[in-house]
Protein backbone atom coordinates (compact mmCIF):
# COMPACT_ATOMS: atom_id res chain seq x y z
CA UNK A 1 0.00 0.00 0.00
CA UNK A 2 1.31 3.36 -0.69
CA UNK A 3 0.68 6.14 1.92
CA UNK A 4 1.41 9.95 1.90
CA UNK A 5 5.34 10.30 2.63
CA UNK A 6 6.26 13.57 4.10
CA UNK A 7 6.75 16.85 1.76
CA UNK A 8 9.92 17.77 1.81
CA UNK A 9 10.86 21.76 1.47
CA UNK A 10 9.79 23.23 -1.33
CA UNK A 11 11.16 22.21 -4.40
CA UNK A 12 14.01 20.13 -3.19
CA UNK A 13 11.99 16.43 -4.31
CA UNK A 14 12.18 17.73 -7.71
CA UNK A 15 15.66 19.01 -7.30
CA UNK A 16 16.49 15.70 -6.26
CA UNK A 17 14.55 13.82 -8.52
CA UNK A 18 15.46 15.44 -11.59
CA UNK A 19 19.51 15.34 -11.04
CA UNK A 20 18.89 11.79 -10.39
CA UNK A 21 17.21 11.04 -13.54
CA UNK A 22 19.35 13.61 -15.74
CA UNK A 23 22.58 12.05 -14.86
CA UNK A 24 23.87 8.67 -15.27
CA UNK A 25 25.05 7.81 -11.50
CA UNK A 26 29.19 8.47 -11.84
CA UNK A 27 31.54 5.15 -10.61
CA UNK A 28 34.20 6.18 -7.79
CA UNK A 29 34.62 8.99 -5.53
CA UNK A 30 34.47 9.02 -1.50
CA UNK A 31 31.32 9.59 0.49
CA UNK A 32 32.07 11.36 3.42
CA UNK A 33 29.14 10.54 5.87
CA UNK A 34 28.59 12.05 9.92
CA UNK A 35 27.53 9.94 12.75
CA UNK A 36 26.03 12.76 14.66
CA UNK A 37 24.83 11.37 17.91
CA UNK A 38 27.98 11.30 20.08
CA UNK A 39 31.38 11.18 21.03
CA UNK A 40 32.01 7.16 19.53
CA UNK A 41 30.97 4.06 18.07
CA UNK A 42 29.68 1.93 20.69
CA UNK A 43 31.37 -1.09 19.11
CA UNK A 44 32.43 -2.92 16.04
CA UNK A 45 30.09 -5.68 16.78
CA UNK A 46 26.36 -4.23 15.52
CA UNK A 47 24.45 -6.98 17.01
CA UNK A 48 25.72 -5.20 20.86
CA UNK A 49 24.41 -2.02 19.98
CA UNK A 50 20.97 -0.40 19.05
CA UNK A 51 22.55 3.51 18.86
CA UNK A 52 21.82 4.88 15.89
CA UNK A 53 25.17 6.18 15.95
CA UNK A 54 26.40 2.53 14.97
CA UNK A 55 23.93 1.43 12.20
CA UNK A 56 25.45 4.32 10.02
CA UNK A 57 28.58 2.38 9.64
CA UNK A 58 26.56 -1.41 9.65
CA UNK A 59 24.42 -0.28 6.69
CA UNK A 60 27.57 -0.05 4.50
CA UNK A 61 29.02 -2.99 6.40
CA UNK A 62 26.57 -5.57 6.88
CA UNK A 63 23.33 -6.87 5.60
CA UNK A 64 20.19 -8.07 7.38
CA UNK A 65 17.23 -11.00 5.83
CA UNK A 66 15.71 -7.48 5.08
CA UNK A 67 15.80 -4.06 4.16
CA UNK A 68 14.10 -1.07 4.75
CA UNK A 69 12.90 0.22 0.97
CA UNK A 70 12.05 4.17 1.76
CA UNK A 71 10.10 4.76 -1.57
CA UNK A 72 8.01 1.94 -0.96
CA UNK A 73 7.46 2.07 2.36
CA UNK A 74 8.23 -1.32 3.89
CA UNK A 75 10.55 -3.63 4.50
CA UNK A 76 11.85 -5.75 1.43
CA UNK A 77 13.82 -9.04 1.38
CA UNK A 78 17.44 -8.18 1.17
CA UNK A 79 19.25 -11.36 1.36
CA UNK A 80 16.52 -13.82 -0.29
CA UNK A 81 15.32 -14.10 -3.55
CA UNK A 82 11.52 -15.07 -3.26
CA UNK A 83 9.73 -15.76 0.24
CA UNK A 84 6.60 -18.47 0.40
CA UNK A 85 4.57 -18.04 2.65
CA UNK A 86 2.17 -21.06 4.37
CA UNK A 87 1.21 -22.90 7.12
CA UNK A 88 -1.50 -20.54 8.09
CA UNK A 89 1.01 -17.38 7.69
CA UNK A 90 2.76 -18.73 10.39
CA UNK A 91 5.84 -21.01 7.92
CA UNK A 92 8.12 -18.37 5.84
CA UNK A 93 10.09 -20.23 3.29
CA UNK A 94 13.29 -18.05 1.93
CA UNK A 95 14.86 -18.54 -1.38
CA UNK A 96 18.21 -16.85 -0.34
CA UNK A 97 20.65 -15.44 -2.65
CA UNK A 98 23.03 -17.49 -4.23
CA UNK A 99 25.36 -14.71 -4.86
CA UNK A 100 26.13 -12.89 -1.56
CA UNK A 101 29.93 -13.47 -0.34
CA UNK A 102 31.24 -12.10 2.38
CA UNK A 103 33.97 -10.03 2.51
CA UNK A 104 36.50 -12.89 2.73
CA UNK A 105 35.32 -14.42 -0.42
CA UNK A 106 33.05 -16.98 1.44
CA UNK A 107 29.53 -17.36 0.00
CA UNK A 108 26.67 -17.14 2.21
CA UNK A 109 24.24 -19.92 3.24
CA UNK A 110 21.73 -21.08 5.20
CA UNK A 111 23.90 -22.11 8.00
CA UNK A 112 24.91 -18.59 8.23
CA UNK A 113 21.39 -17.15 9.06
CA UNK A 114 21.03 -19.75 11.38
CA UNK A 115 24.29 -19.66 13.27
CA UNK A 116 23.30 -15.58 13.52
CA UNK A 117 20.24 -15.98 14.97
CA UNK A 118 20.92 -18.43 17.54
CA UNK A 119 24.28 -16.04 18.42
CA UNK A 120 21.38 -13.20 19.14
CA UNK A 121 19.43 -15.38 21.22
CA UNK A 122 22.35 -16.08 23.49
CA UNK A 123 20.17 -15.00 26.63
CA UNK A 124 23.58 -14.48 29.05
CA UNK A 125 24.23 -11.71 26.54
CA UNK A 126 21.31 -9.69 26.33
CA UNK A 127 21.57 -8.59 22.48
CA UNK A 128 19.27 -6.19 21.84
CA UNK A 129 18.42 -8.14 18.59
CA UNK A 130 16.68 -10.35 20.82
CA UNK A 131 13.67 -8.95 20.74
CA UNK A 132 13.07 -9.07 17.32
CA UNK A 133 14.76 -13.01 16.91
CA UNK A 134 12.12 -13.76 19.87
CA UNK A 135 9.35 -13.67 16.85
CA UNK A 136 10.75 -16.96 15.78
CA UNK A 137 9.57 -20.44 17.44
CA UNK A 138 11.70 -21.73 19.72
CA UNK A 139 13.94 -18.83 19.61
CA UNK A 140 12.68 -17.99 23.47
CA UNK A 141 13.80 -21.74 24.69
CA UNK A 142 17.50 -20.88 23.32
CA UNK A 143 17.36 -17.44 25.27
CA UNK A 144 16.29 -19.29 28.40
CA UNK A 145 19.14 -21.91 28.17
CA UNK A 146 16.68 -24.81 27.49
CA UNK A 147 17.45 -25.31 23.83
CA UNK A 148 21.39 -25.29 22.12
CA UNK A 149 19.24 -24.09 18.69
CA UNK A 150 16.14 -22.29 18.06
CA UNK A 151 13.43 -25.35 16.63
CA UNK A 152 11.72 -22.80 14.00
CA UNK A 153 14.55 -22.58 11.93
CA UNK A 154 15.24 -25.31 9.26
CA UNK A 155 17.68 -25.99 6.69
CA UNK A 156 16.13 -27.57 3.79
CA UNK A 157 19.62 -27.05 1.50
CA UNK A 158 22.35 -24.40 1.15
CA UNK A 159 20.39 -21.36 -0.21
CA UNK A 160 16.80 -22.45 1.22
CA UNK A 161 15.76 -21.89 4.49
CA UNK A 162 12.43 -22.37 6.52
CA UNK A 163 11.69 -20.79 9.75
CA UNK A 164 8.43 -20.40 11.90
CA UNK A 165 6.74 -17.65 14.06
CA UNK A 166 5.00 -17.45 16.62
CA UNK A 167 2.47 -14.75 15.65
CA UNK A 168 1.16 -14.12 11.94
CA UNK A 169 3.08 -10.77 11.42
CA UNK A 170 5.54 -9.80 8.37
CA UNK A 171 8.90 -10.98 9.68
CA UNK A 172 10.28 -8.15 7.29
CA UNK A 173 9.59 -5.51 10.34
CA UNK A 174 11.68 -7.82 12.87
CA UNK A 175 14.99 -8.25 10.03
CA UNK A 176 15.96 -4.80 8.42
CA UNK A 177 17.33 -3.59 11.01
CA UNK A 178 21.92 -4.14 11.27
CA UNK A 179 20.80 -5.43 14.93
CA UNK A 180 20.25 -8.75 12.91
CA UNK A 181 23.01 -8.62 10.25
CA UNK A 182 23.90 -11.85 8.67
CA UNK A 183 27.36 -12.76 10.49
CA UNK A 184 29.57 -15.36 8.65
CA UNK A 185 29.37 -18.38 10.91
CA UNK A 186 32.97 -19.26 11.37
CA UNK A 187 34.59 -16.07 10.85
CA UNK A 188 32.00 -14.68 13.48
CA UNK A 189 33.09 -16.71 16.17
CA UNK A 190 36.28 -15.79 16.60
CA UNK A 191 37.84 -12.90 19.14
CA UNK A 192 39.13 -11.40 15.82
CA UNK A 193 35.93 -10.48 14.00
CA UNK A 194 35.03 -7.47 16.96
CA UNK A 195 38.58 -5.79 15.79
CA UNK A 196 38.46 -6.69 11.82
CA UNK A 197 34.36 -7.02 11.16
CA UNK A 198 33.59 -8.97 7.91
CA UNK A 199 30.24 -7.99 6.61
CA UNK A 200 27.79 -9.11 3.18
CA UNK A 201 27.13 -5.23 2.57
CA UNK A 202 28.66 -3.17 -0.43
CA UNK A 203 31.68 -1.78 1.63
CA UNK A 204 34.39 -3.47 3.19
CA UNK A 205 35.70 -2.72 6.92
CA UNK A 206 39.31 -0.78 6.53
CA UNK A 207 40.09 0.68 9.78
CA UNK A 208 38.35 2.08 12.95
CA UNK A 209 40.29 5.31 14.47
CA UNK A 210 38.37 5.44 18.03
CA UNK A 211 36.42 8.69 18.41
CA UNK A 212 36.94 9.76 15.29
CA UNK A 213 36.43 7.81 11.85
CA UNK A 214 35.16 4.34 10.21
CA UNK A 215 36.82 4.11 6.50
CA UNK A 216 35.24 1.48 4.23
CA UNK A 217 36.09 1.03 0.78
CA UNK A 218 34.21 -0.71 -2.48
CA UNK A 219 33.44 -4.75 -2.18
CA UNK A 220 34.07 -5.81 -5.98
CA UNK A 221 32.22 -8.92 -5.47
CA UNK A 222 28.50 -7.21 -4.12
CA UNK A 223 25.52 -9.50 -5.59
CA UNK A 224 23.86 -5.75 -7.10
CA UNK A 225 25.13 -5.36 -10.64
CA UNK A 226 27.27 -2.37 -10.90
CA UNK A 227 26.97 -1.09 -7.62
CA UNK A 228 28.15 0.44 -5.06
CA UNK A 229 29.00 3.49 -7.39
CA UNK A 230 31.45 5.01 -4.84
CA UNK A 231 34.83 3.91 -4.24
CA UNK A 232 34.98 4.91 -0.34
CA UNK A 233 33.43 5.49 2.71
CA UNK A 234 34.45 7.48 5.52
CA UNK A 235 31.90 7.82 8.37
CA UNK A 236 33.31 10.60 10.65
CA UNK A 237 32.25 11.08 14.25
CA UNK A 238 31.07 14.62 14.79
CA UNK A 239 28.64 14.69 17.95
CA UNK A 240 28.95 18.62 18.22
CA UNK A 241 26.01 20.36 15.70
CA UNK A 242 28.51 23.69 15.63
CA UNK A 243 31.67 21.03 14.38
CA UNK A 244 29.23 20.00 11.75
CA UNK A 245 27.81 23.21 10.59
CA UNK A 246 31.35 24.15 10.03
CA UNK A 247 32.66 21.46 7.97
CA UNK A 248 29.56 21.03 6.25
CA UNK A 249 30.03 24.72 5.02
CA UNK A 250 33.58 24.50 4.43
CA UNK A 251 32.76 21.41 1.93
CA UNK A 252 34.61 18.53 4.24
CA UNK A 253 31.80 16.30 4.77
CA UNK A 254 28.71 15.69 2.20
CA UNK A 255 25.68 15.20 4.90
CA UNK A 256 24.91 16.84 8.41
CA UNK A 257 22.20 16.42 10.78
CA UNK A 258 20.57 19.62 11.62
CA UNK A 259 19.05 20.59 14.76
CA UNK A 260 16.52 23.17 15.83
CA UNK A 261 18.96 26.15 14.67
CA UNK A 262 20.71 25.21 12.20
CA UNK A 263 17.62 24.37 10.75
CA UNK A 264 15.95 27.83 10.83
CA UNK A 265 19.42 29.19 9.51
CA UNK A 266 19.87 26.73 6.46
CA UNK A 267 16.10 27.55 5.65
CA UNK A 268 17.41 31.66 5.95
CA UNK A 269 20.42 30.77 3.64
CA UNK A 270 19.86 31.37 -0.26
CA UNK A 271 23.17 29.13 -0.52
CA UNK A 272 22.13 26.10 2.17
CA UNK A 273 18.35 26.05 2.35
CA UNK A 274 18.55 23.54 -1.06
CA UNK A 275 20.60 21.11 0.47
CA UNK A 276 17.88 20.39 3.23
CA UNK A 277 16.54 16.99 3.21
CA UNK A 278 13.61 16.25 5.88
CA UNK A 279 11.37 13.60 6.76
CA UNK A 280 8.93 12.25 9.43
CA UNK A 281 10.91 9.87 11.15
CA UNK A 282 8.76 6.92 13.32
CA UNK A 283 9.24 8.72 16.03
CA UNK A 284 6.08 9.71 18.40
CA UNK A 285 6.45 12.63 21.45
CA UNK A 286 4.33 12.93 23.55
CA UNK A 287 3.43 13.22 27.44
CA UNK A 288 2.35 10.39 29.59
CA UNK A 289 -0.42 9.90 31.97
CA UNK A 290 -0.43 7.57 34.81
CA UNK A 291 -4.06 5.66 35.65
CA UNK A 292 -3.10 5.13 38.85
CA UNK A 293 -2.79 8.82 39.61
CA UNK A 294 -6.87 9.28 39.83
CA UNK A 295 -7.24 12.02 37.92
CA UNK A 296 -5.33 10.83 34.89
CA UNK A 297 -7.90 7.92 35.80
CA UNK A 298 -10.73 9.84 33.82
CA UNK A 299 -10.57 9.80 30.11
CA UNK A 300 -12.44 13.32 30.11
CA UNK A 301 -9.14 14.44 32.02
CA UNK A 302 -6.90 13.37 29.77
CA UNK A 303 -8.80 14.71 26.76
CA UNK A 304 -8.98 18.01 28.61
CA UNK A 305 -4.89 18.17 28.24
CA UNK A 306 -5.03 17.94 24.91
CA UNK A 307 -7.39 20.67 24.72
CA UNK A 308 -5.63 22.83 27.05
CA UNK A 309 -2.57 22.71 25.13
CA UNK A 310 -1.68 24.99 22.26
CA UNK A 311 0.64 22.64 20.39
CA UNK A 312 0.90 24.41 17.41
CA UNK A 313 2.42 27.21 18.93
CA UNK A 314 5.09 25.26 20.83
CA UNK A 315 6.29 23.17 17.63
CA UNK A 316 6.31 26.58 15.75
CA UNK A 317 7.93 29.11 18.09
CA UNK A 318 10.31 26.49 20.36
CA UNK A 319 10.81 23.23 18.20
CA UNK A 320 10.84 26.31 15.46
CA UNK A 321 8.88 23.98 13.03
CA UNK A 322 11.18 20.69 13.23
CA UNK A 323 8.49 18.28 13.78
CA UNK A 324 4.81 17.55 12.46
CA UNK A 325 1.69 18.17 14.81
CA UNK A 326 0.44 14.25 16.26
CA UNK A 327 -2.97 13.47 15.38
CA UNK A 328 -2.73 10.21 17.08
CA UNK A 329 -0.20 7.67 17.63
CA UNK A 330 0.84 6.25 14.47
CA UNK A 331 3.35 9.35 12.41
CA UNK A 332 2.64 10.27 8.84
CA UNK A 333 5.15 7.90 7.44
CA UNK A 334 3.61 4.91 9.09
CA UNK A 335 1.83 2.24 6.35
CA UNK A 336 -1.39 2.73 8.78
CA UNK A 337 -1.51 6.40 8.73
CA UNK A 338 -4.93 8.38 8.36
CA UNK A 339 -4.99 11.40 6.76
CA UNK A 340 -8.37 12.09 7.26
CA UNK A 341 -7.83 12.74 10.91
CA UNK A 342 -7.16 15.77 12.36
CA UNK A 343 -5.46 16.78 15.90
CA UNK A 344 -7.01 17.84 18.78
CA UNK A 345 -7.77 21.71 17.95
CA UNK A 346 -6.44 24.20 21.42
CA UNK A 347 -9.53 24.77 23.02
CA UNK A 348 -9.22 25.85 26.45
CA UNK A 349 -12.85 26.36 27.21
CA UNK A 350 -13.47 22.93 26.16
CA UNK A 351 -10.63 21.31 28.18
CA UNK A 352 -12.74 23.37 31.27
CA UNK A 353 -15.81 21.93 30.77
CA UNK A 354 -14.65 18.56 30.43
CA UNK A 355 -12.67 18.89 34.07
CA UNK A 356 -15.74 20.10 35.35
CA UNK A 357 -17.78 17.33 34.19
CA UNK A 358 -15.01 14.98 35.53
CA UNK A 359 -15.21 16.54 39.19
CA UNK A 360 -12.23 18.69 38.59
CA UNK A 361 -13.76 22.37 38.43
CA UNK A 362 -10.96 24.13 40.34
CA UNK A 363 -8.60 21.75 38.17
CA UNK A 364 -5.80 19.91 40.27
CA UNK A 365 -2.29 19.72 40.82
CA UNK A 366 0.43 17.03 39.56
CA UNK A 367 4.07 16.35 38.72
CA UNK A 368 5.33 16.05 35.67
CA UNK A 369 8.91 14.10 35.27
CA UNK A 370 11.40 15.29 32.11
CA UNK A 371 14.65 15.47 31.03
CA UNK A 372 16.47 18.18 29.65
CA UNK A 373 15.77 17.30 26.06
CA UNK A 374 15.68 20.90 24.07
CA UNK A 375 12.76 18.93 21.41
CA UNK A 376 10.69 17.21 23.64
CA UNK A 377 12.48 18.26 27.20
CA UNK A 378 11.97 21.01 29.84
CA UNK A 379 11.99 24.09 27.31
CA UNK A 380 8.63 22.27 26.10
CA UNK A 381 7.23 21.51 29.46
CA UNK A 382 7.72 25.00 30.68
CA UNK A 383 6.05 26.49 28.21
CA UNK A 384 2.76 23.79 28.33
CA UNK A 385 2.81 24.95 32.41
CA UNK A 386 1.12 28.60 31.98
CA UNK A 387 -1.40 26.62 28.90
CA UNK A 388 -2.28 23.83 31.96
CA UNK A 389 -2.64 26.69 34.47
CA UNK A 390 -5.05 28.65 32.30
CA UNK A 391 -7.62 26.03 32.71
CA UNK A 392 -6.68 25.36 36.43
CA UNK A 393 -3.87 22.83 36.50
CA UNK A 394 -1.21 23.41 38.69
CA UNK A 395 2.62 21.51 37.60
CA UNK A 396 5.70 20.59 39.46
CA UNK A 397 8.40 19.86 37.41
CA UNK A 398 10.69 16.85 38.33
CA UNK A 399 14.06 17.12 36.26
CA UNK A 400 15.88 13.89 36.54
CA UNK A 401 18.54 12.72 33.47
CA UNK A 402 17.53 11.00 30.27
CA UNK A 403 18.61 7.50 31.50
CA UNK A 404 16.85 8.18 35.01
CA UNK A 405 13.90 9.39 32.57
CA UNK A 406 14.05 5.35 30.20
CA UNK A 407 13.99 3.82 33.52
CA UNK A 408 11.31 5.88 35.35
CA UNK A 409 8.84 5.02 32.05
CA UNK A 410 9.53 1.83 32.41
CA UNK A 411 8.99 1.07 35.75
CA UNK A 412 5.69 3.32 36.31
CA UNK A 413 7.38 5.55 39.18
CA UNK A 414 5.86 8.56 37.62
CA UNK A 415 2.29 10.81 37.98
CA UNK A 416 3.53 11.91 34.18
CA UNK A 417 6.39 12.43 31.74
CA UNK A 418 7.12 13.37 28.60
CA UNK A 419 8.62 11.35 26.05
CA UNK A 420 9.63 11.01 22.62
CA UNK A 421 8.86 6.64 21.38
CA UNK A 422 9.30 4.77 18.42
CA UNK A 423 5.83 4.80 16.83
CA UNK A 424 7.21 2.56 13.71
CA UNK A 425 7.71 1.31 11.16
CA UNK A 426 5.81 -1.59 11.97
CA UNK A 427 1.87 0.07 12.83
CA UNK A 428 0.99 -3.39 14.57
CA UNK A 429 4.27 -3.57 16.52
CA UNK A 430 3.57 -0.06 17.30
CA UNK A 431 -0.04 -0.36 18.70
CA UNK A 432 0.83 -3.38 20.82
CA UNK A 433 2.46 -1.11 23.64
CA UNK A 434 -1.05 -0.37 24.40
CA UNK A 435 -2.43 -3.58 24.36
CA UNK A 436 -3.22 -4.93 27.53
CA UNK A 437 -1.25 -8.51 27.08
CA UNK A 438 1.99 -5.92 26.69
CA UNK A 439 3.66 -5.44 29.85
CA UNK A 440 4.93 -1.92 31.20
CA UNK A 441 8.66 -2.33 30.88
CA UNK A 442 8.47 -3.76 27.23
CA UNK A 443 6.78 -0.38 26.04
CA UNK A 444 3.45 -0.21 27.66
CA UNK A 445 4.73 2.78 29.45
CA UNK A 446 0.88 4.50 30.27
CA UNK A 447 -0.20 0.88 31.83
CA UNK A 448 -3.14 0.88 29.16
CA UNK A 449 -5.82 -1.28 29.23
CA UNK A 450 -8.36 -1.72 27.52
CA UNK A 451 -10.59 -4.65 26.29
CA UNK A 452 -12.38 -3.21 23.27
CA UNK A 453 -8.93 -1.59 21.95
CA UNK A 454 -7.16 -5.51 22.45
CA UNK A 455 -10.03 -6.48 20.62
CA UNK A 456 -9.40 -4.50 17.12
CA UNK A 457 -5.72 -5.19 17.87
CA UNK A 458 -6.20 -8.88 18.00
CA UNK A 459 -8.58 -8.85 14.94
CA UNK A 460 -5.98 -6.84 12.45
CA UNK A 461 -3.33 -8.98 13.81
CA UNK A 462 -5.29 -12.32 12.31
CA UNK A 463 -6.28 -10.25 9.01
CA UNK A 464 -5.34 -12.03 6.19
CA UNK A 465 -5.95 -9.08 3.51
CA UNK A 466 -3.57 -6.06 3.88
CA UNK A 467 -6.50 -3.65 3.03
CA UNK A 468 -8.42 -5.19 5.59
CA UNK A 469 -5.71 -5.10 8.13
CA UNK A 470 -4.68 -1.27 7.64
CA UNK A 471 -8.36 -0.62 8.05
CA UNK A 472 -8.47 -2.02 11.81
CA UNK A 473 -4.97 -0.51 12.74
CA UNK A 474 -6.29 3.12 11.20
CA UNK A 475 -9.43 2.07 13.51
CA UNK A 476 -7.35 1.29 16.61
CA UNK A 477 -5.52 4.30 16.42
CA UNK A 478 -8.49 5.97 16.32
CA UNK A 479 -9.50 5.05 19.18
CA UNK A 480 -6.16 5.83 21.19
CA UNK A 481 -7.08 9.35 19.89
CA UNK A 482 -10.31 9.28 21.63
CA UNK A 483 -9.19 7.25 24.79
CA UNK A 484 -5.76 9.99 25.04
CA UNK A 485 -4.01 8.07 27.54
CA UNK A 486 -1.15 10.43 26.30
CA UNK A 487 -0.87 14.26 25.43
CA UNK A 488 -0.24 13.84 21.62
CA UNK A 489 2.54 16.41 21.10
CA UNK A 490 4.83 15.70 17.63
CA UNK A 491 6.38 13.15 15.27
CA UNK A 492 9.84 13.89 14.99
CA UNK A 493 10.99 15.75 11.39
CA UNK A 494 14.30 14.44 10.85
CA UNK A 495 16.33 16.95 8.90
CA UNK A 496 19.76 16.33 6.89
CA UNK A 497 21.67 18.74 4.67
CA UNK A 498 23.18 16.49 1.92
CA UNK A 499 26.05 18.29 -0.26
CA UNK A 500 24.43 18.98 -4.23
CA UNK A 501 27.14 16.57 -5.51
CA UNK A 502 25.87 13.31 -3.34
CA UNK A 503 23.00 11.71 -5.29
CA UNK A 504 20.76 8.68 -4.23
CA UNK A 505 19.76 10.01 -0.81
CA UNK A 506 16.63 7.88 0.57
CA UNK A 507 14.14 9.75 2.82
CA UNK A 508 14.35 6.49 5.40
CA UNK A 509 11.50 7.30 8.05
CA UNK A 510 13.18 4.99 10.17
CA UNK A 511 16.13 6.96 10.34
CA UNK A 512 17.01 9.51 8.17
CA UNK A 513 21.01 8.94 8.68
CA UNK A 514 20.76 4.82 7.75
CA UNK A 515 20.99 4.78 3.64
CA UNK A 516 21.77 1.80 1.91
CA UNK A 517 25.11 3.42 0.66
CA UNK A 518 25.20 1.20 -2.59
CA UNK A 519 22.92 3.63 -3.83
CA UNK A 520 24.76 6.64 -3.25
CA UNK A 521 27.29 8.30 -5.76
CA UNK A 522 29.36 11.60 -5.84
CA UNK A 523 29.34 13.56 -9.02
CA UNK A 524 32.69 14.73 -10.66
CA UNK A 525 31.66 18.60 -8.25
CA UNK A 526 32.81 16.99 -4.77
CA UNK A 527 35.88 17.85 -3.24
CA UNK A 528 36.20 13.99 -2.49
CA UNK A 529 37.61 12.72 -5.89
Amino acid sequence: MMFRMTAIVAGMALALAGSAEAQTPRKGGTIRMTAPYGSSFTSLDIHTTQRAQDEIYAKALHRSLYTWDSAEGKPVPELAKEVVVSGGGLVHTFKLRDDAYFHDGRKMTADDIIWTFNRIMDGTKAYPGARYVRIIEGAAAVEKGQAKEISGLKKIDDFTLEMKLTEKVDPGFYFFTALTSIYPADEGAKDSFIQHPIGLGPFKFVEHVPGSRIVLERWDKFYKPGKPYADKVIVSIMGEAAARDVAFRNKEIDTSVLGPAQYVAYQADPNLKGTIVEVAEVFTRYMGMNPAFKPFADKRVRQAINYAIDSDLIISKLVKDKAYRATSWLPLTSPAYDKTMKPYPYDPAKAKQLLSEAGYPQGFEFEWTTSQNESWGLPIVSAVIPMLDKVGIKVKVKQVETAVLAEVVRTGDYQAFIYSQQSGPDPLAALKCFHSSTPQPACNYMNFRNPDFDKILDEAGQADDSAKRTQLLQKANAFLYEEAPVWFFNYNKAVMAVQPWLHGIQKNPTELTHQNTEELWVDDTSPAK
